[in-house]
């Protein structure tokens, strides 16, 4: 079964930010869009050019109203060593969350349970607490922010604007479909 359009599970776990340990939840992620980006350790290889392109393009996400977490299986205590130690993740401003009890691996479904560390999961979450994007893939390959930005777009675009869709490739400003029986074939 899909994660899509269902409410985020509950947890509760602690999350290094702005050189603070702060407490996050699922209420945390409800009331406003969320990004949730898993990634299989601190202290690794493709992990920091991914927090570092989402460190570079957060204030664009901020623009719209999101909050990003940044989630590894790691501990709240070992995201404020990374941060404090590595160039590229010293950039990071928005929440690192720890989660070495793997409830939050668990609830999103990108655990590999084998090695203990999650695979590189992508959720866009609603205001409602619903996930309306996800993008689970190999460890191997790295995400790129700008496409996340993207997506986000999209999702706000379609809550807001009921009964149309955004085809491939939209992007802001370009032209909707409203899905109609006129519609079908002629694209």
């Amino acid at each position: 079964m899909s994660l899509i359009n269902t409410e985020i599970k509950p947890f509760s776990a602690t999350a290094y930010h702005n050189g603070k340990f702060i407490d996050v939840n699922q209420d945390s992620l409800k009331g406003k869009w969320s990004v949730v980006v898993f990634y299989p350790a601190d202290f690794t290889f493709v992990c920091p050019t991914e927090l570092e392109d989402l460190a570079d393009h957060y204030a664009e996400f901020q623009k719209l109203g999101v909050e990003v977490y940044a989630v590894s299986t790691d501990t709240h205590f070992s995201h404020k060593a990374w941060h404090d130690t590595s160039d590229a993740i010293s950039k990071v401003q928005y929440p690192m969350i720890g989660d070495p009890t793997h409830v939050l691996a668990n609830n999103f479904e990108v655990l590999i349970a084998e090695e203990g560390v999650a695979l590189r999961g992508t959720f866009v979450i609603n205001p409602d607490g619903q996930i309306k994007v996800m993008e689970v893939h190999d460890n191997g390959i790295g995400r790129d922010a700008s496409e996340l930005l993207r997506k986000v777009k999209a999702a706000q675009y379609v809550a807001a604007h009921p009964g149309e869709v955004c085809p491939a490739k939209w992007e802001e400003g370009a032209a909707t479909l409203t899905p109609s029986l006129d519609l079908v074939g002629k694209i």
